[in-house]
């Protein structure tokens, strides 16, 4: 099995498409994780820069709107197209919204199963706050009601939304494990979605947590014979970042985080299930 770490575009709309995109590559990427630029002449130019420096993407949908549920899917499909122009590994989806009704809920992950079906693509629901799949006893719902639903595991937001380290949910995890298409690796804690810096001692209690939800998903894929695993380092900037009380400036570099993370993926990766985490 091969993995694909990726770069999150998130904290960095400020820079030229260009400029950073030679700064992934130059980091060791193998892509990037980002969404589609709205403006049609934009997105055909990162889609060639994308092409022209050999990188990979998985692309997100996360921008679909609409006052009811037939609104809401007839936005969802177009944000899917605009997300398949660049030809994604996959694309990850911030689906639906948490106060939708189950049949609603249901109603926006069938939009993407007849997508996936027609396009030949896989369509990843994040689990995320606000969202379809926003925590545990929401996703259980989901999955035995699709058992056809796949998912970007990004852990931190049910360890949030439980104010826990998903101890009760085990059987939940692991079901979600099994769905997993590709990872945002962010290490939160049971009072947030991110911690501010996972390479300092007093945070590794939650990033052993996290460490071991990662290696679990690698040796899962292995498992199933799968050709390939995406991840992407996602701590965030402000206010996903702490900052200071009297200047509000970032306490922690983002990008170096992310750096730290990439390298303890392969890490994670080649070790393997010899020297599993627990």
């Amino acid at each position: 099995m091969d993995i694909k770490i990726l770069c999150t575009q998130w904290g960095y709309k400020h820079l030229p498409a260009d400029e950073f995109l030679e700064k992934v590559k130059s980091a060791g990427y193998d892509g990037v994780d980002t969404w589609m630029p709205e403006n049609k002449t934009e997105r055909k130019n990162f889609i060639q820069l994308i092409e022209q420096l050999d990188l990979s993407i998985v692309s997100h949908q996360h921008q679909a709107t609409g006052n009811n549920i037939q609104a809401f899917c007839k936005s969802f499909e177009y944000y899917l197209n605009v997300a398949l122009e660049c030809e994604p590994l996959l694309i990850n989806s911030h689906s639906g919204r948490d106060f939708f009704t189950i049949d609603e809920q249901l109603a926006v992950i069938d939009v993407a199963e007849n997508f996936s079906a027609k396009n030949n693509i896989t369509v990843a629901h994040e689990t995320h706050r606000g969202r379809i799949g926003f925590c545990p006893g929401n996703a259980a719902q989901l999955f035995k009601l699709r058992p056809s639903m796949k998912i970007t595991a990004d852990l931190s937001h049910w360890v949030c939304v439980t104010e826990s380290y998903l101890e009760n949910f085990e059987k939940i995890v692991d079901e979600a494990i099994n769905r997993t298409m590709h990872v945002h690796a962010r290490v939160g804690f049971i009072e947030g979605p991110q911690v501010p810096d996972p390479r300092l001692p007093q945070w590794q209690e939650a990033l052993n947590h996290f460490k071991k939800w990662w290696q679990n998903i690698i040796e899962n894929k292995k498992a199933n014979n799968e050709a390939l695993i995406t991840f992407t380092p996602e701590f965030g900037p402000p206010p996903y970042m702490w900052t200071g009380l009297a200047d509000n400036e970032p306490l922690a570099n983002q990008w170096d985080i992310n750096l730290h993370i990439k390298e303890l993926i392969k890490t994670i990766f080649e070790e393997g299930a010899a020297n599993k985490v627990i």
